[in-house]
């Protein structure tokens, strides 16, 4: 017996009809593609400009002016939400913060070291005999000791005992006094009987402060040294080294209770004057602080209780 399993007629019909709808609106889909695709340049134009300013509707980019209004408010509440929030949490964080004294101290690393002059890459090159090669180190030595001068010094700062720390009790906030650090201290290194700093005779100064750091007791109570010693190369290209005032910082100098309070503070100095450097060679050099609490031999840091240049002498 056979069974016959062909689809009735009517639903071939139905087959049929829908490939043909499925067909037809294709092929429109096409037409309009096609039709989109051959507007010329001005049309683009004259629908952008209709886009922009639609003068029926009275719309400018889609919008009216009630739905412009409405979305400009919108974002002018909402920012003005965020810029007070913002401004709420800044204020209760600075409420929580005390201009006059860190929060967190547990972390400061032992104090860094600069010098002065400045030099590019701390290169000292110069001539003894041209003064154009070593005039900018002195201008700076100049400009940087005018804040030492002796009579500025006496009229804002006040003697204190040597050999112990200078410590003031009281609020954060009051003002605390400073010792004098006068730039007659640093003799042939002062810049006041040779205005050259040793550089018009070959012997330069080099002047090396250590940063600050609030509430640091330098040396735990004993002084902080500082020595001079050839980083590289022969150890008898750099000769003697005189230190003024003295090779050490004084106890006197410290704590430092910061720019807010401690107003008038200058930083100790100590002069390294280069008495005998050999000519004509680059003579590597690391000038560092010795004593307690401090680190100078950060093999990444070299900058860390220490610091490294060269000089060249001709």
């Amino acid at each position: 017996m056979e069974i016959n399993s062909a689809p009735p007629l009517d639903q071939h019909v139905t087959y049929l009809h829908s490939s043909d709808s499925q067909d037809e609106e294709f092929s429109q889909s096409d037409r309009h593609h096609q039709m989109a695709q051959r507007k010329n340049w001005g049309e683009w134009i004259q629908d952008l400009k209709l886009f922009i300013w639609n003068p029926e509707k009275k719309e400018v980019l889609g919008r009216n002016g009630k739905s412009w209004a409405l979305i400009l408010l919108f974002y002018l509440l909402f920012y003005a939400f965020l810029t007070g929030m913002f401004a709420l949490c800044i204020y209760g964080l600075l409420l929580t913060i005390s201009p006059y004294v860190p929060t967190y101290r547990d972390r400061v690393f032992p104090p860094g070291v600069t010098v002065r002059p400045l030099a590019m890459g701390l290169h000292y090159t110069f001539t003894s005999s041209d003064k154009a090669t070593w005039s900018p180190y002195t201008e700076g030595l100049h400009t940087f000791l005018e804040a030492y001068n002796d009579d500025k010094q006496i009229a804002t700062n006040v003697e204190c005992t040597p050999g112990q720390y200078f410590l003031q009790e009281g609020e954060e906030h009051e003002e605390r006094k400073a010792c004098q650090f006068r730039r007659s201290m640093l003799k042939n290194c002062s810049g006041i009987e040779d205005p050259s700093f040793g550089f018009s005779h070959g012997k330069p100064c080099l002047l090396l402060k250590m940063n600050r750091i609030l509430g640091f007791k330098a040396g735990s109570g004993t002084p902080i040294t500082v020595s001079c010693e050839t980083h590289k190369g022969n150890e008898t290209l750099l000769g003697a080294v005189a230190f003024y005032p003295e090779n050490y910082f004084d106890l006197m100098y410290y704590p430092y209770y910061g720019k807010l309070t401690h107003v008038n503070y200058t930083s100790p100095l100590v002069a390294m004057h280069f008495l005998d450097v050999t000519p004509d060679h680059d003579v590597h050099i690391q000038c560092k602080i010795n004593g307690q609490d401090i680190i100078n031999d950060h093999k990444s840091d070299r900058y860390l209780g220490r610091v490294i240049f060269t000089m060249n002498i001709t």
